[in-house]
């Protein structure tokens, strides 16, 4: 037989971990290894491909590897984008970036008592100004953004399990997700809309206590004059915009649906979108960031 009849089918992916100082690298790294990757901390990019090769021979060309990759690579960071150009060794490769607010970035440095990596004889606000400006690039060209601002170790352990607990799936993973103005724009949504232009069933007596999963709310917030129109309208956008994203290698979309609270308009029109979704044939879930915390 050939070497090249004997090559597995598939290959495993090779994910590469970055981010923000605190954003949780690590947590994401250990639920990974949890996941069946071979992972690497704090690997300069130039040696990925040794990696890569030394996983090949040892553990097989189908193993999957993770490698966490931060500024104190120093000098050698600037060649990764170079090695995500070029590709390591046919494997597919994703690239995580993992981020979160400057407040919550200092907050979590502060309780770990450690210095930020760029910030010399400076404040840490001032390493986190850097790494920001050295990182911009890889953030816009990052396959999965996600802001762990707001996420405990667990919903972080969560997103990952959701996101590669399938390495072998090469089928767009869609994320709906409701929330509440008040609380803040998701940072990390693809697309966004504003349920706001739907009466509120906050001001019916008999509505409030209820929230957008309850068949009470979900049918008078569908039943609105508007709603039934944006959503003939808004999923064919995403359905197209899903489609692109298969076709260019992508495979993950997160799309946010916003309303005042997140407690009743957003949720019920997340959960319809995801619905509609699934139907189309899209792997898709919904998830409420801001549900419960009124």
């Amino acid at each position: 037989m050939s070497e090249t009849a004997a090559e597995p089918p598939t290959r495993g992916e090779v994910v590469v971990v970055t981010g923000m100082t605190g954003a949780g690298r690590s947590t994401a790294a250990k639920e990974l290894e949890d996941l069946g990757y071979y992972v690497v901390d704090n690997l300069p990019p130039s040696l990925v491909p040794d990696v890569v090769r030394l996983v090949d021979g040892s553990l097989g060309k189908r193993q999957p590897i993770a490698v966490v990759v931060d500024v104190r690579s120093g000098s050698f960071f600037a060649s990764l984008h170079t090695q995500l150009a070029q590709g390591f060794e046919g494997r597919r490769t994703t690239l995580v970036f993992l981020d979160a607010s400057d407040e919550v970035l200092v907050r979590r440095q502060e309780a770990a008592r450690r210095p930020h990596p760029l910030q010399a004889s400076g404040r840490l606000l001032d390493g986190l100004h850097r790494e920001r400006r050295v990182l911009a690039d890889l953030r816009g060209d990052a396959d999965l953004v996600i802001d762990t601002g707001a996420l405990n170790v667990h919903q972080l352990t969560d997103r990952i399990a959701a996101a590669f607990g399938t390495p072998g799936s090469t089928q767009l993973k869609v994320t709906v997700l409701s929330f509440g103005f008040k609380y803040g724009i998701p940072v990390d949504a693809d697309y966004l809309a504003d349920m706001r232009f739907l009466p509120n069933p906050f001001w019916i007596p008999e509505l409030r206590d209820h929230t957008g999963r309850d068949n009470d709310v979900a049918d008078y917030v569908r039943s609105r004059p508007g709603a039934g129109e944006f959503l003939d309208a808004y999923l064919p956008v995403l359905t197209g915009v899903g489609a692109g994203y298969v076709r260019e290698g992508k495979r993950f979309m997160r799309v946010a649906i916003g309303c005042t609270g997140g407690k009743h308009r957003s949720v019920a029109m997340t959960e319809e979108i995801a619905r509609r979704l699934v139907a189309a044939g899209f792997e898709a879930k919904a998830m409420h960031r801001d549900l419960g915390r009124e």
